[in-house]
């Protein structure tokens, strides 16, 4: 079938706030355009968000048309001051209805995929009122706010984790179905090699890479700039620390004794290298969200994992106690860790390569790669693309 027979499909995608929600949309996007152009579809997609969320920026780097639409978030607990911004969002919230009411009966979707945040809810009640499908997607263990109320009329459910279905409600469950937790897929094809030469590290020892996400955690390059000296006399270390953290370690970097000062990169972000570095890294220290937790599955990288606490349903302190348990992690499961614990952890996995092999495995066995081809399938039944499996 040639580009000019194709069928259209249309897809409307809502989600975003954070990469937690973010990323897995994108890559969804992209499994379900080439899948759908196996089976002779032409794939039109329009993104609906919020106009301060990362998923703008993410959707117009990628050339995928984007709305923006007024939504609110409900604090369940909320202190006086946000308490007032309850009270504002409750205007928000019915006009962006209002507002997603308007793009999607233009926009005529033959299915909606919702990936999580309050973006979300307008865009879901509307495709119940337009009786379109809506294919669900959590990411975490205990389902945020926004998905509860979605998943007692989303088409389908799309989960990470299997123990996610006891919080479903009850007439929901046989509508859910586990996929996982969509990897962008160039980050199973790094290089190890790559990795260091991008940013001048020796072949010859370590390479222990550190991230707190995109702005950095300040947890986290507390705890690594308390161990530095001693850590670098066994590694090299990358430290994503975020752009607000940059001059401080620059600083720091500039202040290490000599032979150790090569050994040390602080960088405020990595982008497209990312896939690179993970290749090349021998361990990794980071928070543990669901979507740092599924790129070190995906990629069998051993990990120490520092949670952010609180979170949302206590959930990267059950995501990192789960790796841990599996033999894939070490984890910090204290508020406040000392900095020399998170040294005695690293210290065990760089004096043990067979220690970090094992690990590499673990952390391989729990991972979903095709975790992106499951939700895009869910996605094209549900949009009627007939004979698809």
């Amino acid at each position: 079938m040639n580009a000019g027979s194709r069928q259209p499909l249309r897809m409307l995608v809502t989600g975003g706030g954070t990469g937690g929600h973010t990323y897995p949309a994108l890559t969804t996007v992209a499994t379900v355009r080439e899948q759908a152009a196996a089976h002779g579809y032409d794939l039109d997609v329009l993104w609906v968000g919020t106009a301060s969320g990362l998923e703008a920026r993410v959707a117009a780097e990628n050339g995928i048309p984007f709305r923006a639409i007024k939504t609110g978030k409900l604090r369940r607990s909320p202190n006086p001051r946000e308490l007032l911004a309850n009270l504002a969002d409750m205007f928000r919230i019915p006009v962006g209805i209002l507002q997603a009411f308007g793009i999607a009966a233009r926009y005529r979707p033959d299915v909606v995929l919702s990936t999580g945040g309050y973006v979300c809810v307008p865009l879901g009640l509307v495709s119940r009122m337009l009786r379109r499908p809506l294919v669900m997607h959590e990411q975490i263990t205990a389902l945020g706010l926004a998905n509860r109320i979605l998943a007692r009329f989303a088409t389908r459910i799309a989960l990470t984790h299997p123990s996610s279905v006891e919080h479903l409600p009850a007439p929901a469950r046989e509508r859910a179905a586990v996929t996982g937790n969509p990897v962008r897929p160039h980050l199973l094809r790094g290089n190890a090699p790559s990795g260091r030469w991008h940013f001048g590290f020796s072949p010859e020892v370590p390479l222990v890479y550190v991230t707190g996400g995109a702005q950095g955690s300040r947890q986290i390059n507390t705890l690594i700039e308390g161990i530095l000296p001693s850590l670098l006399e066994r590694a090299q270390v990358l430290h994503q620390c975020g752009p607000g953290w940059i001059d401080q370690l620059t600083r720091t970097a500039e202040g290490l004794p000599e032979h150790l000062r090569e050994r040390y990169r602080p960088v405020p972000y990595v982008g497209e290298e990312l896939a690179d570095v993970l290749a090349a890294a021998d361990v990794v220290v980071s928070r543990s969200g669901a979507g740092a937790v599924a790129e070190l599955t995906a990629v069998g990288k051993p990990s120490v994992l520092v949670p952010l606490v609180p979170s949302a349903g206590d959930e990267q302190r059950q995501n990192a106690r789960y790796l841990a348990e599996s033999g894939a992690a070490r984890a910090l499961l204290e508020n406040g860790p000392e900095p020399e614990l998170l040294l005695a952890e690293l210290d065990a996995l760089l004096a043990d390569p067979r220690l970090r092999a094992d690990m590499s495995k673990a952390a391989k066995s729990l991972g979903r790669v095709d975790a992106a081809g499951a939700l895009a399938g869910m996605v094209l039944e549900e949009a009627g693309v007939f004979g698809f499996r």
